[in-house]
């Protein structure tokens, strides 16, 4: 299964983010590439708000991880692994707890610890239109083939 989305404005990112989560409704570790400043944080954020996160969203540059609480207590885990000098600094951590516990994981930069990344995972990738700045959203379950 594979969706692809444009994106003008952020506005719509809520509705893309519900159509994400109803997509994929399953698969609670989702993995987003894309450049620098591509909006991979913001796309986070909106996802978050559809899963009725009561917490503040923020990246988790310094930290790698952070855990945000819904209206219902679940836990949702937010990855960014653009500062991981190593993979073994991502198990020091260990990702495994999150990644296998049920809860949904979103993870920035997952370049940066590949050998790592479970198959099973939704791929988000968001390239950015340089002349009018519009966001290509595409999603894909890797178990599907769909890489993005």
């Amino acid at each position: 299964m594979a969706f692809e989305f444009t994106c003008r404005k952020t506005e719509e990112l809520e509705l893309i983010a519900a159509d994400l989560i109803a997509g994929f409704p399953d698969q609670r570790l989702f993995v987003l590439s894309g450049s620098m400043g591509a909006g991979k944080t913001t796309l986070i954020q909106s996802l978050c708000r559809v899963l009725q996160v009561v917490d503040v969203v923020n990246s988790p540059t310094f930290s790698i991880v952070n855990e945000y609480l819904t209206a219902e207590g679940s836990s949702v885990f937010h990855f960014d692994l653009y500062r991981l000098r190593k993979e073994e600094e991502l198990l020091d951590i260990g990702y495994e707890d999150y990644f296998y516990s049920g809860s949904y994981c979103f993870v920035e930069w997952p370049e940066m610890a590949a050998g790592l990344i479970p198959d099973d995972c939704i791929h988000i990738r968001i390239t950015v239109d340089e002349t009018s700045s519009e966001r290509t959203i595409r999603a894909a379950s890797f178990t599907d083939g769909g890489r993005v």
